[in-house]
């Protein structure tokens, strides 16, 4: 396996970072999953583009150079012979340790110098059964907070998603929803999450919506704005789906017609129960199929 690391592909074992990167010390980071078809990097300028966003809004990083780091993740695929994959690109705040070897701008300013990592590695291969009847999820007793402007960023903090999804796996779940402090779902542990009720397609609203949003002054909201997510609202609106960006309430959730979450690596998932609550007719629904066949197309 080769690694792309701070402009270099090297080998696996020769793929080493300080143990003073502030990565590892802080988890002082962001990351992008991105899912390879056929030697193509699906929605790949939208990940890379929500990063640079992301490192800017943060902190992270003074400019990340986007179409560089899209030859890099190409160069990465190609360099380890793979078609279809799944890529992980992360991007560090660097070494803490060195500060004296960081050089200046012009004006004698610290340009912050990030350590970055591109891994491809085979895709995930999820059983069919999940798809065609659909899958459970649990409801995560931690909560999102709107005042917590991170949390609508893909930063390295992912403990306790992880958790969350470890309870969800031994109780025979495979996803678990997060809802806010103020009572409205958030999102998945690892995706977004879409309500059909009497054919309207809802989503909780994300980081940056409400800059489209009409009448609505710009808040804090601490949901992802997907790009699987991002893609389906664009199908739905193709086939004059009513498509609305809401706060949606436990009892909306509950009540659903149909209920399906979305990420870069699984696509769309149908979901057929919360915890003990059936949702719909139990089965995978009209809507959630059609658009698990566009993201498949």
């Amino acid at each position: 396996m080769k690694i792309w690391l701070n402009g270099q592909l090297c080998e696996r074992a020769e793929a080493r970072m300080s143990v003073l990167d502030a990565g590892m010390q802080h988890g002082v980071g962001l990351f992008e999953t991105m899912l390879a078809r056929d030697g193509a990097v699906l929605r790949m300028d939208q990940h890379l583009m929500r990063l640079e966003k992301s490192a800017q809004e943060l902190g992270l990083a003074d400019a990340l150079r986007v179409d560089p780091l899209g030859e890099a993740v190409l160069d990465t695929l190609q360099a380890n012979d793979m078609q279809d994959a799944r890529i992980r690109l992360t991007v560090t705040g660097g070494d803490l340790g060195l500060p004296w070897a960081r050089p200046n701008d012009q004006r004698g300013a610290e340009v912050r110098m990030p350590t970055i990592i591109i891994v491809a590695q085979p895709p995930t291969l999820y059983p069919d059964e999940l798809f065609a009847r659909g899958v459970a999820v649990t409801i995560s007793t931690n909560r999102h907070s709107a005042s917590d402007r991170f949390l609508g960023h893909k930063t390295l903090w992912y403990w306790p998603r992880i958790e969350a999804l470890g309870h969800a796996a031994r109780v025979g779940c495979t996803e678990s929803l997060w809802f806010s402090t103020r009572g409205f779902l958030a999102s998945g542990s690892v995706s977004n999450v879409f309500v059909v009720k009497d054919g309207v397609l809802s989503t909780p609203i994300a980081r940056g919506d409400d800059e489209a949003m009409d009448g609505d002054a710009p808040s804090l909201h601490p949901v992802l704005p997907g790009c699987t997510r991002m893609a389906v609202m664009e199908w739905a609106l193709s086939q004059a789906a009513r498509v609305r960006i809401r706060d949606i309430t436990i009892d909306e959730v509950l009540a659903a017609d149909e209920l399906f979450v979305t990420n870069s690596s699984w696509g769309v998932l149908p979901v057929v129960r919360v915890e003990e609550s059936v949702i719909g007719k139990g089965t995978p629904g009209v809507f959630t199929q059609s658009m698990r066949a566009r993201w498949l197309a």
